[in-house]
């Protein structure tokens, strides 16, 4: 079996041509591998994790999270190097997490 983590890369080793999508994936969530296997395409696909306002995991561990999801084939944490994304899913990632939060807090009430 093939450690995920290793698809974790600085973003001097990703091919050229590839897609890129960046987002927060904090909590990473189901709606995440559906957006990312429709962004990926026929290609290759990597991810850029961003820091969102207040996180609830540290950066690392949503890599690793991202980088488990067999669609994705590259993760890249984000940074002055990063390459810009060609879909951006942070938008997205805050309209999901809130809805996440909203139905946590009323399955507890």
């Amino acid at each position: 079996m093939v450690d995920s983590r290793l698809k974790i890369v600085l973003p001097t080793a990703l091919p050229p041509g590839i897609r890129i999508v960046s987002g927060y994936f904090d909590p990473l969530l189901a709606a995440h591998a559906e957006w990312l296997a429709d962004a990926r395409g026929t290609g290759k696909l990597a991810v850029i994790v961003k820091d969102p306002a207040m996180p609830i995991l540290p950066s690392r561990a949503r890599a690793e999270l991202v980088a488990a999801l067999r669609v994705v084939d590259y993760v890249v944490l984000d940074g002055p190097d990063a390459p810009p994304a060609n879909v951006l899913l942070e938008e997205r990632d805050v309209a999901a997490a809130a809805a996440f939060a909203a139905h946590v807090r009323q399955r507890q009430g």
